[in-house]
């Protein structure tokens, strides 16, 4: 006869099944969130003053003859480019005169958009350069610009905030499309160097001239930078290396 006493059962909970095919299939195919949205940032054309004074959001300053040709140079050069679905600028003569041809190459109307306003000098507005450098504060605006505040005007880091936030209520309003923002120099500089993670405090090494197109890819994993201050690039070229 056999006293062996039978081995005791397992205990514990059974294993889980493996996942079904199905569910993996389902995994992979699942939506990543909204397309990337590309920004195109022009700056407005030359203008009488440009380089010389600081006019900030004081009306009445229309492009120069120069400044117009380099706004119908800057619509050839958008107009080559494919579903470009809105053109918004900032509602100085300037930018608008800038954006016009730009609406027109592309067959679209220019909107209107407060966001993309240059920074509010405040005292400060229309006050020629060279006597600004020679106050004690140029040394701020150059090295320490998240601490300066335009007198009676607006701070660098509030325009900041300004840009950012208008420039992530169009990229929400086109998914997956592409945009043209016109504003002027300090805001978009400030939007660049958001969109590379650089401290306030360095935007000021960026450089945006006069009609220049500053492309930025705007999708779920963040910003990617196509390009900065072109002002003779193929357009049709730029794409996430």
């Amino acid at each position: 006869m056999d006293h062996r006493m039978p081995a005791p059962a397992a205990s514990g909970p059974p294993p889980s099944p493996a996942p079904a095919p199905a569910a993996d299939a389902a995994a992979k195919t699942a939506p990543s969130g909204p397309k990337p949205t590309l920004v195109l940032f022009v700056r407005h054309g030359k203008t009488p003053t440009t380089g010389t004074s600081l006019p900030g959001r004081a009306k009445g300053l229309h492009l120069a003859p120069e400044g117009v040709k380099q706004a119908q140079e800057a619509a050839k050069r958008i107009a080559k480019l494919k579903h470009v679905a809105a053109v918004y600028a900032s509602p100085l003569e300037r930018t608008r005169e800038t954006a016009a041809p730009i609406g027109a190459a592309i067959g679209v109307r220019v909107k209107p958009e407060p966001g993309l306003l240059e920074c509010d000098f405040g005292a400060w507005t229309g006050r020629e350069l060279k006597d600004l450098f020679k106050l004690p504060e140029w040394a701020t605006v150059q090295r320490y610009p998240s601490g300066f505040r335009f007198p009676d005007g607006e701070s660098f880091a509030e325009m900041q905030l300004r840009i950012v936030s208008t420039v992530e209520r169009l990229v929400a309003r086109h998914p997956g499309q592409t945009v043209v923002a016109v504003s002027h120099a300090d805001p978009i500089k400030a939007a660049m160097a958001a969109a590379v993670g650089t401290h306030l405090d360095l935007f000021q090494r960026i450089v945006i001239s006069p009609c220049s197109v500053s492309a930025v890819l705007y999708g779920p994993a963040g910003p990617v930078v196509l390009a900065t201050n072109s002002t003779g690039r193929d357009l049709t070229t730029l794409q996430p290396s």
